[in-house]
């Protein structure tokens, strides 16, 4: 048997997916499975031990290309990408993705049962030849997992693989060395997130990092995409602020949150990492719903704002009242009582 996954992006929602994988292989041990992943999110999926293969949409590639006047070496790695999608015939093609751009893979597939979402949104319906609803107050994890379980599997705990690599481990454990980091004696922190609504102020990042420092005597490290972000909140610190920004993969960023004691995090892909390696997450959420997309598990914090307008969905908002709202002794309170409860 061939299943084909279609579930592009992004890392939190790749990492949401990845139980239902592994509720698939249960349910069919011997097929082959692969996976269609974005750039982005492809060390999540690549080398895992449940897929047989990957197939990397690099459609963020091709776009550029054609900006840049690369028509024809757009063209090629676009019909090399859908020559090797449509290499294999599937019995099973499930769409977690449940958009336009996924239902073109989907489409274009050969896939005989296309199983997917009874969604209307961006017409994904219309490609589809098996539907199930689509319950959005699951969480995205359980969300995804009616998938398997509408085929027929056992649904028991949810269980997250992160294929890590030894190269990874070798990097990340020469990284904590270099700025003299143990294994549970450090604290984590991604700032960063792709909505401007979910972000917290740098100042009270620096506010916060300061009292782990000299009230805990816990280094803070930081992590994100790029150091210089990261720089404008450790510059504001009057202790010393580790800033490991841009020197990470996604397996190297795994296990640094894995050695981590905990990771305190905004709604974002890492604060999803974080979780599934099974690190205690503090996660600051203000326009999300964290019943939809926080921090899957036990032994997380959530600290909220409480405002009557959030969740309100909103990338954009003139005050990001609930964000601000929320004081750095919250998140320290909360520090404490996970550092006092292990």
């Amino acid at each position: 048997m061939n299943i084909l996954i279609v579930k592009l992006s992004a890392i939190g929602d790749v990492i949401h997916t990845l139980p239902s994988l592994n509720a698939l292989r249960r349910l069919y041990p011997d097929a082959h499975i692969t996976w269609v992943v974005e750039e982005e999110a492809a060390d999540l999926v690549v080398n895992h031990p449940q897929l047989d293969r990957v197939i990397i949409f690099r459609r963020k590639s091709w776009i550029n290309k054609i900006k840049t006047g690369q028509f024809r070496q757009a063209w090629r790695d676009a019909r090399l990408f859908f020559a090797r999608l449509r290499s294999r015939r599937y019995d099973l093609v499930v769409d977690f993705h449940g958009l336009f751009k996924s239902s073109i893979i989907v489409c274009l597939s050969r896939g005989k049962r296309k199983l997917g979402y009874d969604s209307w949104q961006e017409l994904t319906r219309l490609f589809l030849n098996d539907r199930i609803p689509e319950d959005m107050n699951k969480h995205a994890v359980d969300r995804y997992l009616d998938f398997p379980r509408h085929l027929g599997g056992e649904i028991g705990k949810p269980d997250f693989i992160v294929p890590i690599p030894q190269e990874a481990i070798a990097k990340s454990r020469t990284l904590l060395d270099l700025h003299h980091l143990e294994a549970k004696r450090y604290i984590a922190v991604n700032p960063v997130a792709l909505w401007d609504t979910k972000l917290w102020d740098d100042q009270k990042f620096a506010a916060l990092a300061d009292a782990i420092s000299q009230r805990m005597n816990i280094p803070v490290v930081f992590t994100g995409r790029d150091k210089e972000s990261l720089d404008k909140i450790t510059l504001k610190m009057a202790t010393k602020g580790i800033n490991i920004g841009g020197q990470t993969t996604l397996p190297e960023l795994a296990c640094i949150y894995q050695d981590a004691l905990a990771v305190i995090t905004t709604d974002s892909g890492p604060m999803h990492l974080a979780a599934a390696v099974g690190t205690p997450v503090i996660a600051l959420f203000g326009p999300t719903d964290p019943a939809r997309t926080g921090p899957y598990g036990a032994n997380h914090i959530i600290i909220r704002a409480g405002l009557s307008c959030s969740p309100c969905f909103l990338k954009k908002c003139p005050t990001r009242k609930c964000m601000e709202d929320i004081m750095p002794e919250q998140v320290l309170e909360a520090v404490e009582k996970l550092v006092n409860s292990g």
